[in-house]
């Protein structure tokens, strides 16, 4: 005798299978195509804090002001489709009360605008695409996808170098937890100013290349884990001006204890960071997990179905004639 299978074996069976083939798809290859540094972003974040800065019209330092940091990343999406390739421009000032806001950013007390390339899988430098400047380390405006408990290497833009970053265990913000890093800059030498020779002390000398020194007291940055976004950052800086050969600062620049990220900035953060962080567990965890279980269930009822549900038909081989005979 000849069974057939019954539709609905068949269908249970399919989707359980398609379901068992899509788990490992998803965690294999759809989640690391989704871990890929977005091109496309626009996002301004803000510091705040109190501290000290030189007053050009007044020609002093000048003490307990307000100062804010403004960074502004956007990400130029024709030249990152075409490398293949994270390119960010980067604007950066920094600013007192007096001007805020400005149409101008050359008006700040300080403004720079930089290219940052990194690879969109690995978040390591990559030096194309009108760089600049040319950076290094393994962190930089984010850290890298999937981010572990150990030393990272942060490239510090003021100082033009690597500062080596602590973990330092976990930290909350705005009730989201992440990673905490700790690190700090030693004075260092990052270049020269000309400026009047009576501002570092040299009365007698018109002009002099002034050295200018940079450290920072404390760097602390919590990341959250799953997408490497910062979630909260807060600095130290202080930059001075020395005498050429010198080793005692003459003017404090700009100088803070603390500038850190505002209460908008960091709830803004951790939104991104929390729905970017769902979506890659959902590719990465639950769907797989979900989709194997499921898939599990539905093929192994199929097969039952299969077996113990099929429904008899005659067999046309093993059908006999029955003569019945004349009375």
């Amino acid at each position: 005798m000849r069974r057939n299978a019954s539709p609905l074996s068949l269908v249970l069976l399919g989707a359980g299978v398609f379901l068992l083939v899509l788990a490992p798809l998803l965690v294999h290859y759809v989640q690391p195509h989704a871990k890929r540094t977005p091109i496309d972003t626009d996002a301004t974040t803000v510091f705040t804090g109190t501290g000290r800065y030189f007053d050009t019209s007044e020609v002093e330092t000048v003490e307990d002001r307000t100062i804010t940091i403004t960074r502004r990343v956007r990400g130029d999406v024709a030249d990152s489709e075409k490398s293949g390739h994270a390119v960010w421009d980067v604007s950066t000032s920094v600013d007192h009360d007096g001007t805020l806001p400005a149409s101008d950013p050359r008006d700040a007390l300080q403004w720079t605008l930089e290219r940052w390339v990194t690879d969109r899988s690995t978040n390591e430098p990559v030096h194309c695409c009108e760089e600049s400047p040319a950076f290094d380390g393994e962190a930089y405006l984010k850290f890298p996808f999937d981010v572990e408990r150990r030393s990272y290497r942060w490239w510090d833009s003021t100082l033009g170098g690597v500062v080596r970053l602590a973990y330092a265990g976990e930290r909350e913000v705005q009730g989201y937890s992440g990673y905490l890093f700790t690190g700090e800059v030693e004075p260092a030498r990052t270049g020269v100013r000309q400026v009047p020779g009576v501002l570092v002390g040299r009365k007698k000398t018109p002009q002099v290349l002034a050295e200018e020194w940079y450290s920072n007291s404390g760097i602390e940055l919590v990341v959250d884990r799953r997408t490497g976004r910062i979630i909260n950052a807060a600095i130290g800086p202080k930059k001075t001006l020395r005498a050429p050969g010198s080793k005692k600062d003459a003017v404090v620049l700009l100088e803070s204890g603390r500038v850190e990220f505002t209460e908008e900035t960091q709830r803004a953060q951790v939104e991104l960071a929390s729905a970017d962080s769902d979506r890659l567990a959902l590719l990465g965890t639950t769907a797989p997990a979900g989709a194997a279980a499921v898939g599990g269930v539905l093929a192994l009822a199929g097969v039952v179905l299969l077996v113990r549900g099929r429904r008899p038909e005659p067999d046309a081989e093993n059908t006999h004639m029955v003569t019945i005979p004349r009375t």
